[in-house]
């Protein structure tokens, strides 16, 4: 027992020696000047550099429906499959829309044949007219002088306006005719870009993704069979309102993907949205209320690549740290 007190009051003259005393002063000093030399640090790149983690790749999503009805027949596509613009996709059963485009042609060619034989009456009524009436002003003359009777008169009278009447029914039946061929024209056109609709093709280059569609499903008008995600990706970030003072477009960002890390891309700034992200919500805040508490509003900021990113795997979603250079 008095050896272990011996030795507490032997440490307890170690620490009282100038030297521990100088150590332990020391320790404090040197965190507060590594503190204060990350605070200064912090504030000047902070001063030059805003950032955020509200940030998100975004990317076009195209949703590719059918144009008409009908069963799958041929399906060229898989799950993440990548395709070219103008390759086809998919194909649905035509023979329906082929018979009808058939039977619509039939119909035309009908028409125009009957087209002709109404044409044919319009030139003869119209020279039978023209004989009625040279007839009729010669009767009216003689009947005028007395040389012919009104019998005469009187009948080529008839024959006359019975002549107009033939011409007015034959000039709208040729009328009627050529509606008639109009409507079928029309048809004919429908039924071909309906025979077209059968065979989708890629209106973009991307991938495919959310197939929901198989050989042999009946498909109807305006279903999603699946999306092509184009190769274009682009960051939106939301930053603070306090935050976009200095921030203009074509300004440097250097742009951080969780996905890859330390892996540093680089970009620039688009453009800023006209409105904050609440005020262009569906269903924007009313303020003027008397619960109201004020929020830091946040900015959507569009953020482009500005070097080939074809060789990552960067898709709509991914969660991104954006840094834009503002001074």
């Amino acid at each position: 027992m008095e050896e272990n007190k011996q030795a507490e009051i032997n440490n307890i003259k170690e620490d009282n020696r100038p030297e521990f005393k100088k150590k332990r002063v020391f320790v404090p000093i040197v965190v507060f000047i590594i503190f204060f030399i990350c605070a200064i640090f912090y504030s000047i790149h902070n001063y030059y550099y805003k950032s955020t983690d509200d940030a998100f790749v975004e990317g076009h999503i195209i949703t590719v429906s059918p144009r008409i009805s009908g069963i799958v027949t041929n399906l060229k596509i898989e799950d993440n499959q990548e395709v070219k613009k103008g390759d086809l996709l998919l194909e649905i059963d035509s023979n329906d829309y082929r018979v009808k485009l058939m039977q619509s042609e039939a119909k035309l060619t009908e028409a125009k044949s009957m087209l002709k034989v109404a044409n044919n009456d319009v030139e003869k009524t119209s020279s039978e007219l023209n004989f009625a009436q040279n007839d009729f002003d010669r009767y009216k003359k003689m009947y005028e002088k007395g040389i012919s009777s009104k019998q005469e008169y009187e009948e080529s009278q008839t024959k006359f306006t019975t002549a107009q009447a033939n011409q007015k029914s034959a000039n709208a039946k040729f009328e009627e005719i050529n509606a008639t061929i109009k409507r079928l024209e029309a048809e004919v056109e429908e039924n071909k870009l309906n025979l077209s609709y059968t065979k989708i093709y890629a209106t973009n280059d991307g991938l495919i993704t959310n197939r929901s569609v198989e050989e042999g499903n009946y498909v109807q008008v305006a279903q999603p069979m699946f999306s092509i995600v184009p190769n274009h990706m682009w960051i939106v970030a939301n930053f603070k309102e306090t935050q976009i003072a200095n921030m203009k477009k074509g300004q440097n960002v250097t742009i951080k993907i969780d996905t890859y890390g330390t892996k540093k891309f680089k970009g620039k700034v688009e453009s800023i949205q006209r409105s904050t992200g609440a005020k262009a919500s569906l269903f924007p805040p009313e303020n003027a209320v008397g619960s109201y508490v004020k929020i830091v509003q946040r900015v959507p900021v569009k953020i482009i690549f500005t070097e080939d990113i074809s060789q990552y795997n960067i898709v709509p979603g991914m969660s991104v740290i954006p840094e834009v250079k503002v001074r």
